[in-house]
């Protein structure tokens, strides 16, 4: 090398170019495909993304303004334990949740505690409703018509009482800003076909009570939660998206748990009842105040580490 080219290479303005041509090129790996309500999805490569819990958090279809610390963290740490958990009753999409694997791009800190490498998969198009008690918009329906989503239940059940098994009611994907819409078991099938419908309704409720048993133990009640499904590469069904988190799922405290009234619960069950009890059912407020926001950390909070049985890491 010459001492012209020494030169060259020292050259603030070289080195200002080189560092825009890196910078640009770490953008084009680092595409974002997605920014929903609480994830942000990356594609790294033809066969896989990056999924990134972000700490907003939405209520009654709007996200509130301020963010919940740690919340992302939380949310993708149950997800990450509860994979693992079924892993032997559905494959799941993650290839690893260790930063340290990351491809180097996402080896920030932004990434950090709150990102999955995952599969792409051909998500299918419904969610996988399973309700193991009586609550919510299901309580509402029963009262009106003595059934769930269509499906005949015995007279004489009180609110939050435990159903005698478990219900599969799926429903359609919403766009963003509309509602999903419950379908039966046989609208279902008609959308996926008669084999794929039936793994999903057993998949869905075999992860459930697996799970619903194991958060027993820990002092938790699951009374419904959401899963999303999708197709490898080759064919397979595969468990995708999140799993039994407080977004997604009602989590209620056992030890305070009584059938007849409403629960308390460790997830954003709270934030809901906030914002009906002070007028925010249609629109979302402009500030958050902060007992609510620290209120809402610590129901998620407590349900990462009764469910993990550790301490979130700093």
């Amino acid at each position: 090398m010459t001492v012209h080219d020494r030169t060259r290479l020292t050259d603030p303005v070289i080195i200002f170019h080189i560092y825009t041509i890196i910078k640009h090129r770490k953008a084009n790996f680092m595409k974002k495909i997605s920014s929903g309500k609480v994830r942000d999805i990356y594609e790294v490569d033809e066969k896989s993304l990056m999924i990134v819990v972000s700490d907003r958090i939405s209520a009654l279809d709007f996200i509130m303004p301020e963010d919940i610390p740690d919340k992302g963290r939380i949310l993708n740490g149950i997800s990450a334990f509860w994979f693992d958990f079924v892993k032997d009753i559905v494959p799941n999409h993650i290839i690893s949740t260790d930063w340290n694997e990351f491809p180097e791009e996402f080896r920030t800190e932004e990434f950090k505690g709150r990102s999955m490498w995952v599969k792409k998969l051909k998500m299918l198009p419904v969610e996988c409703i399973v309700r193991g008690y009586i609550t919510g918009s299901g309580w509402a329906d029963y009262k009106k018509t003595g059934t769930i989503c269509g499906l005949k239940l015995p007279e004489g059940l009180l609110e939050s009482q435990k159903l005698p098994e478990p219900l599969f009611t799926p429903s359609t994907k919403a766009e963003y800003g509309e509602h999903d819409e419950n379908i039966s078991f046989e609208r279902c099938c008609e959308i996926l076909g008669n084999e794929l419908g039936e793994k999903v309704k057993n998949a869905t409720i075999n992860v459930y009570k697996k799970c619903a048993d194991y958060a027993l133990e820990k002092g938790i009640i699951i009374a419904d939660t959401k899963f999303e499904f999708g197709l490898d590469e080759n064919g397979e069904l595969v468990l995708g998206d999140e799993v039994l988190t407080p977004d997604s799922s009602r989590f209620w405290a056992l030890d305070k748990f009584e059938v007849g009234r409403g629960q308390d619960s460790f997830d954003k069950q709270y934030l809901r009842d906030w914002l009906r009890a002070n007028g925010y059912a249609e629109k979302a407020p402009e500030v958050l105040p902060e007992i609510v926001v620290t209120t809402t950390r610590n129901k998620y909070l407590e349900a990462y580490e009764k469910i993990t049985g550790k301490a979130l890491e700093c």
